[in-house]
Parts: structure tokens; sequence; C-alpha cells
């Protein structure tokens, strides 16, 4: 599960070991990254903090993500939690600019992105965003009701553990009594020794295929906003290490070495285009994508050529509790619910994966000065 309440993070001395005799890299977790965060102002050492977007949705994955989830405390509803929330928003984006701002954070990457999730609009009497719902249920789901869902969420990343970790224990805080801490949850990218595309915990590379800015406007963004789906995402690494390669990619529908199609091309991995290389007598779709591959089950083309942006990292809570943290950024999380239906119908590699945490967010309009987060929201 989501590590519940303010629990210590492991070490990265700790997480090294763990993922130092692992491979890593699946599908889902391809990165489609629209380049870089265009609107906030960037300098070769990261991005700011202020402009009309939030920093952290269209930045280049960073080394480690730490994740924070709030709910509203009780006691707060209606026209007064929205005050509370509102002092706290401004407290956070004065400290988010003075935090970003500095050399250590820039160096280090340092992005923080806030959001709100489905539930807290209604308790205080605001309407919700448009798109802003709760996930259904899915197939072989094991969710731990306490570390899931939040009224607010936070993704923070950097290069560096020491600067997300610094940035959370601000903002939790100044959060006061207004918040209270539901559940963390740590990420990160297994190093490349080999200066190719990081792996993730399963062996195979991930295969940029990048979302063009012109994409991420119709796909991802909302105006200035848009939503992110959180998956803590259990995998069972032993049983699938234990396969041959060859079953691996096909299971996959991306070669191992190179996270590329099977068929040896250039095309998009993460669309589902492979084919040659497959055993004989392997079910292919029209394509040449085996049928009941990970590939193909997330082909944007069954949805359309719509497209959400992945931001996935690994995690390693303990030596039986590894896996993925996937985070995709959309404009309707509707979306994911589709791609995740159709994963639980056909996709094999659905039987060496277990989601244990899910969250859904809005992610605010970015502040500017004089406008803090939550400016839109709250009035």
């Amino acid at each position: 599960m989501l590590k519940a309440k303010n629990a210590a993070s492991g070490s990265p001395t700790r997480r090294r070991v763990l993922i130092a005799g692992a491979g890593a890299g699946i599908g889902l977790t391809t990165v489609t990254a629209c380049a870089r965060d265009a609107e906030p102002p960037e300098d070769a050492r990261g991005p700011g903090f202020h402009g009309p977007r939030q920093a952290g949705v269209t930045t280049p994955r960073q080394a480690t993500v730490l994740l924070l989830s709030y709910d509203l405390d009780p006691g707060l509803r209606g026209a007064a939690g929205a005050r509370a929330l509102k002092a706290v928003f401004e407290a956070w984006t004065d400290a988010l600019a003075r935090t970003t701002g500095s050399d250590a954070s820039r160096a280090a990457r340092l992005t923080a992105t806030v959001g709100i999730g489905p539930g807290l609009p209604a308790r205080l009497g605001l309407r919700a965003p448009a798109a802003l719902r709760g996930l259904p249920p899915f197939p072989g789901d094991r969710l731990d009701p306490a570390g899931s869902g939040g009224d607010v969420l936070v993704q923070l990343c950097a290069d560096s553990t020491d600067a997300t970790e610094a940035t959370g224990e601000t903002l939790t805080r100044l959060a006061g009594d207004a918040l209270h801490a539901r559940w963390r949850q740590d990420g990160f990218l297994p190093p490349a020794s080999d200066g190719g595309a990081p792996r993730d915990l399963l062996g195979f590379r991930d295969a940029p295929s990048g979302l063009t800015p012109e994409e991420c406007e119709r796909w991802v963004w909302s105006g200035n906003a848009t939503c992110l789906v959180v998956r803590r995402v259990h995998l069972r690494i032993e049983d699938f290490a234990r396969l041959a390669e060859h079953r691996q990619e096909e299971i996959v529908g991306r070669r191992r070495s190179t996270g590329g199609p099977l068929d040896g091309g250039s095309g998009n991995a993460a669309a589902g285009s492979a084919g040659a290389g497959l055993p004989s007598g392997t079910a292919r779709d029209a394509h040449g994508a085996p049928v009941r591959s990970h590939a193909r089950a997330v082909d944007p083309a069954l949805d359309g050529g719509a497209r959400m942006l992945r931001r996935a990292y690994s995690y390693a809570d303990s030596p039986t509790d590894q896996g993925m943290l996937f985070l995709a950024f959309m404009r309707d999380p509707a979306l994911f619910a589709r791609v995740q239906r159709r994963m639980a119908a056909q996709d094999e590699l659905s039987g060496f994966m277990e989601a244990r945490g899910s969250a859904v967010a809005h992610v605010l309009p970015g502040a500017r000065p004089g406008r803090p987060l939550g400016a839109d929201l709250l009035g």
C-alpha cells in the first residue's frame, strides 16, 4: 500500500541495494514528455515557479519523486473550509516560490505540482471541475483505502531526494491544522549504467515516444489545468523474471534489449507497433502486435488517438514490495479508465501487476505574482 501518514521513506542507499540486481521498463511506464514546460520561466538549472501552468507536468522527468496526500480537517466545511484552504495555498505559494527559486533547488531541478481530489469541491460548496471524478473499481485491484485518494495531492520531483524531502516537510508544516497527512510515497528512476534510457523493475527499457507541444495541448491541458492519475502498482518481479526472454517480449510487445518494436522498426513501441520475431502462430492484430500484449492494450489507436502524458517511476518499499509508481496527466481520467479496463480484459502483463494505491487530482492552474495557487477555485 502507499505509505500512510508520514511514515519515513526508505533511504536512497536502501533503494539502490534493492534495485542493484533488477532490470526495468514496461510499456505503461513509457515516458511521453512534451519536451519541457514552456510556460513557466526556465533556465539551464530547471523550471521556475510562477507561470500560467504548474511545472512538473511536461517537465522532463527528474531522478526522484515524492507524492504527498492530505485530507481537509473534518471540521472544516463550506466557506470556513475554503478560507482555511486558501490560507494554506497562499502560504505554500510563497514558500514554493522561494524554494524553487534557490540555486540549490534549481540545480536539483525541483518542481512542485499541486492538485485537488474529487471529493474536496463538494465539501467546500464549490463546483467541481468537469473532468474531476474518482476512478471506478477495476478487476484485480487490491487498494488500501488509507493509501489511496486524498483532498489535496502534491507531486514533488527533483534530481535529489534531499530537495523533495525538505520541501515536503515545509509544506506539511505550513498546512497546520487545516490539512492532515493521509499518505506519502516516494519513487525513483533506476540508474542507466550504459547511458541509455532507464529501465524499470521488469527489465525493459523505457521507450520515450514524445508528445509534441500540439499533442499536449490537445490531450493533456484543459486551459491551464490538467488531471493527474496516480497508481501504485506492485509487480511480481520474480515470477516475470522466470519467463524466457522471448516470452517476456511477447507479453510486453517490445524488445527487452532496446525497448523498441519487435519488428525492429523505429515506430512508437507504446503504440503497439510490433510483430516480427514472435513465435510462429502467435495471434497478432492488423499491425502485427500480439493481440494480448501490453503494447497492444495501451495503443492510443484504440482510443481514437487520445494520449496521456506518462511520468512513471519505480518504487522499492521492501524486498517483497517493489513496483511501479504510475503517474499520468490527461484532460479526462475517463481515458485512463478505458485503458485500464482493456488491460484487465486482454493484457497478459496484468497477471504480473496488482494496483494497491490509487488517486486522482485536478492539477490547478499555475501561480502568478499576486495570484496564488487555487485562486481560480477559491477566489
